[in-house]
């Protein structure tokens, strides 16, 4: 692991009118790692995750990404070519919708190969072959490369979307509930899927989810937010297995409830 951390956050705080969303939220994050966000709805997850990835400007606090060659920058500070330039390369976002995150009107290895067109691959049989290979890294067949995303179920077209992010080797994922809204069977070999990948390509990740049994598959560490405060944070067996704060006792016990 190296010796600082790829992502931190200061003091974040962000309001929606007399709704605090947001109060005070730190965090950093290191190479590696995977952090679990949690909570009930409304608690801030989706508002953080947004200011986190640079999609939202907190009114107060600081965002700093450590990249590989000026080390640290400010994210809000950073022009929109900058910082989209970062989306294309050390940083993916999985959405919730994997409609929100493809192109439902291109092929499957076009939604992969778009990335890396946009960052000056031309050469057609070199991207089709990258394609191909991100198809198979997710687990789907690559003969159905020049398949529309319409023909996919939900899960596959998750899939899909996890290959498009990550073809052009990011360093650090956003998943905002990346496993909802599927079957149970399905969300289990996602959650599989996407244990096997973190690990072998040393990604570092946040998971926004309200699955607590996913955070427990998924992260290392977790943080539990009630009315856009940190309530809880640390290593993710030791929060589910000993709860401190009532909010997160509430929490596990609802999971665990029949």
């Amino acid at each position: 692991m190296s010796e600082a951390p790829i992502l931190r956050a200061a003091g974040l705080a962000k309001r929606f009118g007399a709704r605090l969303a947001l109060a005070e939220v730190s965090l950093e994050l290191w190479e590696g790692e995977v952090l679990a966000v949690v909570g009930e709805s409304g608690s801030g997850k989706s508002t953080l995750l947004a200011c986190l990835a640079g999609r939202m400007a907190p009114d107060a606090g600081t965002v700093e990404f450590r990249t590989r060659h000026e080390g640290w920058r400010d994210v809000h500070a950073m022009s929109e070519a900058a910082r989209r330039l970062l989306e294309r390369t050390d940083w993916g976002f999985v959405h919730q919708r994997p409609e929100d995150g493809l192109r439902m009107t291109v092929s499957a290895g076009a939604n992969i190969g778009e990335r890396l067109m946009a960052l000056g691959a031309r050469r057609y049989g070199w991207i089709r072959a990258q394609a191909a290979h991100w198809l198979a890294q997710v687990e789907m067949d690559a003969a159905r490369l020049d398949e529309s995303p319409l023909a996919f179920s939900g899960g596959m077209r998750q899939r899909l979307q996890i290959a498009r992010n990550l073809v052009t080797r990011p360093r650090l994922v956003f998943m905002d509930e990346p496993t909802s809204g599927l079957d149970v069977s399905v969300q289990a070999r996602l959650v599989d899927l996407l244990r096997g990948l973190v690990r072998r390509l040393s990604l570092a990740a946040i998971v926004v989810t309200h699955d607590l049994g996913v955070a427990r598959l998924l992260a290392h560490r977790m943080m539990v937010l009630k009315d856009g405060r940190v309530v809880e944070t640390g290593l993710t067996d030791q929060v589910l297995d000993d709860p401190h704060h009532p909010y997160t006792q509430q929490l596990v016990a609802s999971a665990l409830a029949p």
